[in-house]
């Protein structure tokens, strides 16, 4: 499977899903019963923020552009219900390791923000839900909706942030199923 992450971090000053990062990997799915099947999925995602517009935080510091970068290994596991084999929803939790990190951000009151003091947890923990439709043989659209069960990151100053932050995202894939 390979698609896009349209992704925010909760906690940032900046809304909507305006950073993009890939989404690829593979997916076993093992029937359980008439039209349930458990997934079991190994990814790589691409998660963050993207902000280029100016935001007032709280404190009344400017914030001009702010962006995080975040590459995981993801590991969703997921319960599916399936009707004639073209259409699944289903849902359930993925693990994810952080192999990557990058930060910036940029003020206009020329205040300063070391990211490197408040690193992101090695680990996040989603709750998923989505769903898949049949196009052509073996060829589905999948779209999918995460969110952080625990934050991402702590105890950021407010001046900068809010005092955690989680990742929210929403994934559109292309898949093929060999069956």
């Amino acid at each position: 499977m390979a698609g896009g992450n349209f992704a925010q971090v909760d906690g940032d000053y900046y809304a909507g899903y305006h950073k993009a990062g890939m989404n690829a990997g593979g997916i076993v799915y093992t029937k359980l019963h008439d039209h349930v099947a458990a997934g079991l999925e190994i990814l790589y995602s691409q998660k963050g923020s993207n902000g280029n517009t100016t935001a007032v935080t709280p404190s009344g510091l400017v914030i001009t552009s702010y962006g995080i970068d975040l590459n995981y290994a993801e590991v969703p596991v997921t319960i599916n219900y399936y009707d004639d084999g073209r259409t699944f929803i289903g849902g359930g939790l993925s693990i994810s390791w952080l192999g990557t990190s990058s930060e910036h951000i940029t003020t206009a009151g020329g205040q300063t923000f070391d990211p490197s003091q408040y690193p992101f947890k090695k680990t996040d923990l989603n709750l998923v839900a989505g769903g898949s439709e049949h196009l052509y043989k073996g060829l589905y659209v999948n779209v999918r909706f995460q969110y952080s069960l625990l934050s991402i990151r702590d105890n950021i100053p407010q001046s900068f942030a809010r005092a955690a932050q989680y990742n929210n995202l929403w994934v559109f894939r292309l898949m093929y199923l060999f069956m």
